[in-house]
């Protein structure tokens, strides 16, 4: 058993992202499904219901999660930052994946090269991202 989790032991990263995943949208449905008891209620009484309690309901069951969100909302700075900070993460990843390629550390030096090319092509993308929303607030 030992041998088993020595060999699959990163597994486990994957399952608890799927864990993790599973129990946010469940949370969302009951969100959802507390919501729409709320409306009812409001309904029965013949009142209009507040309009943030219907916005609860233009989300998907199935969003992300706050932290996952794109829009920026609740932090400082442009609209746009998510974006550039992806470009610098990208790139200064990738620069120290084709350093460690260049001087063969480990002696993994083609390893290293395909991870700086695919870490340069998500800085390239990202780049792409950020020019084209122009510092522009999220789009409807």
């Amino acid at each position: 058993m030992e041998d088993l989790f020595r060999s699959y032991w990163w597994l486990l990263f994957p399952l608890a992202w799927f864990i993790s995943s599973g129990f946010s949208s469940f949370l969302n449905y009951r969100r959802q499904k507390d919501t729409l008891k709320l409306i009812q209620a409001y309904a029965e009484k013949g009142q209009e219901p507040p309009a943030a309690l219907l916005k609860v309901l233009d989300r998907p069951i199935d969003a992300d999660t706050e932290m996952w969100r794109s829009d920026n909302s609740g932090r400082s700075g442009r609209p746009g930052d998510g974006s550039w900070f992806s470009v610098v993460l990208f790139g200064v990843m990738a620069a120290g994946f084709a350093y460690a390629s260049y001087a063969d550390i480990y002696g993994a030096q083609e390893a290293f090269l395909i991870v700086s090319f695919v870490l340069g092509a998500l800085c390239l993308a990202s780049l792409v991202s950020a020019l084209r929303s122009g510092g522009r607030g999220p789009r409807d």
